[in-house]
């Protein structure tokens, strides 16, 4: 016969309910300079996450309803630019490129030229490591 633990809740605790002035009269109080948010919730008897997203919710800045017009000022075409003395660089050819076979295991091969760029065979190498 197998025993099983049953946990027995005796007292209602309901949820406490937080006007909008309340809220924020707490989000402002963290707004103030050297203000601890963590301080401020503890002393509120809330959890730091409650704070910081009605902090988000009431911080929120509505996007205008209507695009908003800029006034433009419409000028003459600039002069064309000047040629420059010298030529511009000429593109070398490449020199032949090598490929290097990267061994991964379980039969994976990654194959990269050996100009690629160093943090981007990083990321990737990352990422396959992951799998």
């Amino acid at each position: 016969m197998t025993k099983h633990q049953i946990e027995v809740i005796t007292s209602v605790e309901r949820r406490r309910r937080w006007s909008r002035e309340q809220k924020e009269r707490l989000v402002a109080a963290t707004l103030e300079p050297g203000a601890s948010v963590s301080e401020i919730a503890h002393s509120a008897g809330i959890h730091v996450s409650q704070l910081f997203r009605w902090r988000k919710e009431l911080c929120q800045i509505s996007a205008p309803s209507a695009p908003q017009l800029v006034p433009v000022e419409v000028v003459e075409a600039l002069p064309a630019p000047a040629i420059p003395a010298e030529p511009p660089p000429v593109c070398r050819a490449r020199k032949k490129a090598s490929i290097v076979t990267i061994e991964l295991g379980g039969g994976r091969r990654l194959r990269v030229e050996s100009d690629i760029d160093t943090d981007a065979l990083g990321r990737i190498l990352d990422v396959l490591e992951r799998r």
